[in-house]
C-alpha cells in the first residue's frame, strides 16, 4: 500500500523576507482505483488500527531524502527546514527518538533542519513519557512545533511549561482578518505572548495579500496558506523553488 502513499509540499514563507523558508509534508493517498484520497478520510483509520505508525516512520524517510536531494542539488540553504506531522500515537512510541536519528543519520540531515508538529492533544496528554520526549527532542535540537494553535483546550501558560520552538494560529483565525474588520481576534495576544517566550509564529490559511499585511503589522515570523501555493507534488515544489519567488 506504502506505494500509493505520496507527500505533498506546502511552502512555509518568512514574512520578514518574504521567501520560503520550510516546506511542510502532507500526506496523501493515491488510490488506484479511488483517484486521490484526503488525510481525513484514512488518517483515523490508520491511527485506530496502528497503521499509523509504519505508514509515519515512511513519511519522515521520504521527507527527509527529499530535504536531502534538495541540498545536493543546492536549491535551499542550511537553513531550510522540514515540518512533519506527528499523531498522539506516533509520539508514544517508545522508539520515537531512535526512528528518527536513523533516518536524520542515513539522509545525513541537520536535526535543526527537522521541525515535528504535534497537535496541543499531545502537549495536554501531560504524562511523564511525552514531557521526556519533547525534551529529548530538544536536546537533540530537533524544532517543536504546536499545530492548529487556540483550537484546543489548552492555556497559553503551557508554552512556558514545554520545550517548544514554534506555534502555528489556525487557518480560523487567519479567517476573521476581514478587510472591513477592525477586530484583530486573538492573534495579537498570541503572537505577543510568543514573541516574549522567544517562540516563533507561523500563521495558517493565508488567502489573501490584506490577510498577509495585517498578520505582517502584527509581527508574526512566518506563513502558509494558499496565497502563497497549495500543496505540491516534489517536481512541482521543485520548480517552484528554482523560479525563487518572494511575495
Amino acid at each position: 500500500e506504502q506505494q500509493e502513499l505520496i507527500l505533498y509540499y506546502q511552502p512555509i514563507v518568512s514574512l520578514k523576507t518574504g521567501k520560503i523558508v520550510g516546506f511542510e509534508a502532507l500526506l496523501r493517498w493515491q488510490h488506484l482505483k479511488r483517484g486521490m484520497i484526503a488525510p481525513n478520510e484514512f488518517i483515523p483509520l490508520a491511527e485506530e488500527t496502528g497503521l499509523i505508525l509504519p505508514i509515519g516512520e515512511w513519511v519522515l524517510q521520504e521527507a527527509c531524502h527529499q530535504l536531502q536531494t534538495w541540498q545536493q542539488a543546492g536549491i535551499v540553504d542550511d537553513a531550510f527546514t522540514i515540518s512533519i506531522n506527528l499523531s498522539v500515537r506516533q509520539f508514544a512510541q517508545p522508539d520515537l527518538i531512535q526512528q528518527i536519528e536513523r533516518v536524520l543519520a542515513s539522509t545525513a540531515i541537520n536535526p535543526a533542519n527537522l521541525k515535528l508538529e504535534i497537535t496541543e492533544s499531545v502537549i495536554m496528554e501531560s504524562t511523564s513519557h511525552i514531557f521526556q520526549t519533547l525534551q529529548r527532542l530538544r536536546e537533540r535540537q530537533i524544532c517543536l512545533s504546536i499545530d492548529d494553535f487556540g483550537t484546543g483546550y489548552s492555556s497559553l501558560s503551557y508554552l512556558h511549561a514545554f520545550p517548544v520552538d514554534s506555534l502555528k494560529i489556525d487557518r480560523s483565525f487567519v479567517q476573521r482578518l476581514e478587510e472591513t474588520s477592525s477586530d484583530m481576534g486573538l492573534i495579537p495576544a498570541i503572537t505577543s505572548i510568543a514573541n516574549t517566550l522567544n517562540i516563533t509564529v507561523v500563521a495558517e490559511g493565508i488567502e489573501t495579500a490584506h490577510q498577509l499585511c495585517k498578520l505582517r503589522m502584527l509581527n508574526c515570523n512566518f506563513g502558509q496558506g494558499y496565497f502563497f501555493s497549495q500543496p505540491l507534488p516534489a517536481q512541482p515544489a521543485t520548480e517552484l523553488l528554482l523560479s525563487n519567488p518572494q511575495w
